[in-house]
């Protein structure tokens, strides 16, 4: 059976696993998952309904984190982990501080940043202060030389790739304030660019987002 990474593309920790995958040269298909509403069926094989997921040979695995790690264990070809001990933490960290400080914290801010929604004052402020703080955090462990973890291109660069500009965009949309601007956030996505597995990668999110904005005119017809 070839591993099948679930979900989809517009998701930016689906896109986390699709670059991995398409960097490591692993087969892999794609399965396209919806998760609003979560059909009956996606519980049997990610426990909270949640993408992304992958399908491999033994079961289902869930959670992206979890999903890379068995990745980078499953494929040991073109490692995207350090063998050091505490160059692989140091990777860790940053995904860690990239994931949990700052594209969680301002994820808050999506529905009014890219849906057309609105974020309270409250929250807004809240997530500001929180965000401030994550996003100082992480400048002190990020590179640029040229890759976030230092002079080559490891799993951090997979998360980056999908979360910085996200968090950018976001804040500047809700706040007219870019709170990334101190970092090379423009500079580094436009260099991943030119990869071959990001323009797969951004060319298939495109597609993927005229069928939600299908999806979601037909639902609300």
């Amino acid at each position: 059976m070839t591993l099948k990474l679930c979900g989809f593309a517009v998701s930016n920790y689906y896109n986390k696993l699709k670059i991995q995958l398409l960097e490591k040269a692993v087969p892999f298909e794609e399965d396209l998952v919806w998760v609003n509403p979560v059909e009956p069926a996606t519980f049997l094989r990610s426990p909270m309904g949640k993408v992304p997921f992958l399908e491999t040979p033994q079961g289902c695995i869930s959670e992206s984190a979890v999903c890379a790690e068995y990745i980078e264990q499953a494929y040991p070809h073109h490692p995207l982990m350090p063998t050091d001990a505490f160059e692989a933490a140091k990777v860790r960290e940053i995904i860690t501080y990239l994931e949990l400080h700052v594209e969680l914290v301002a994820r808050e801010l999506y529905p009014q940043a890219f849906f057309g929604g609105k974020v309270d004052e409250a929250t807004q402020a809240r997530v500001r202060k929180q965000l401030v703080k994550g996003v100082e955090g992480l400048s002190k462990l990020l590179k640029f030389s040229p890759y976030v973890a230092g002079d080559t291109f490891t799993l951090a660069d997979c998360s980056a790739i999908v979360n910085l500009p996200l968090a950018s965009m976001a804040s500047k949309a809700v706040y007219g304030e870019d709170l990334l601007a101190h970092l090379p956030v423009k500079a580094y996505s436009q260099q991943m660019a030119e990869r071959a597995s990001v323009q797969k990668v951004n060319v298939d999110r495109k597609a993927c987002m005229a069928l939600m904005a299908e999806r979601m005119a037909k639902k609300n017809s």
